[in-house]
């Protein structure tokens, strides 16, 4: 893939819509008949956006390129992370705010603010070396 063909918003547009999709297709296909809760179903959608915010960045930044130069075994558990936290943080999220009687679009949105702080942290955890020069400039 050229990266250069389209700007990192557009990368990005692309791979949120698909994963929105994508966890649209599992919420229905596999949660809605297990029962999840309606307001749990934003989990889903989170888990699966935070590796494309994370490794939009990571793969279109010239001076990131040396992350794709670790084992594929190191890359897969950084991915891990990133799913795990996203899900904790989304979830521990909307427990804490569920019974507060929040519209269900700012429910939505501290969701995805607790789930992505939480994996970008665990990720920045693994690799501080990708973000090193800029928090010393």
């Amino acid at each position: 893939m050229d990266k250069e063909r389209l700007p990192r918003w557009g990368w990005l547009l692309i791979g949120l819509l698909a994963m929105s999709f994508l966890s649209t297709a599992i919420n229905a296909a596999i949660l809605d008949p297990r029962g999840l809760e309606e307001a749990y179903q934003i989990v889903t959608v989170i888990t699966m956006m935070a590796p494309v915010l994370i490794y939009v960045g990571v793969w279109y930044d010239d001076h990131r390129q040396h992350y794709w130069d670790h084992p594929t075994e190191r890359i897969i558990g950084d991915l891990t992370f990133v799913l795990f936290g996203a899900l904790i943080g989304s979830t521990l999220t909307l427990a804490a705010i569920i019974g507060f009687g929040l519209p269900r679009v700012i429910q939505d949105i501290l969701a995805m603010g607790g789930g992505f702080m939480l994996s970008w942290g665990l990720f920045w955890w693994r690799n501080p070396d990708l973000y090193f020069e800029e928090a010393t400039s």
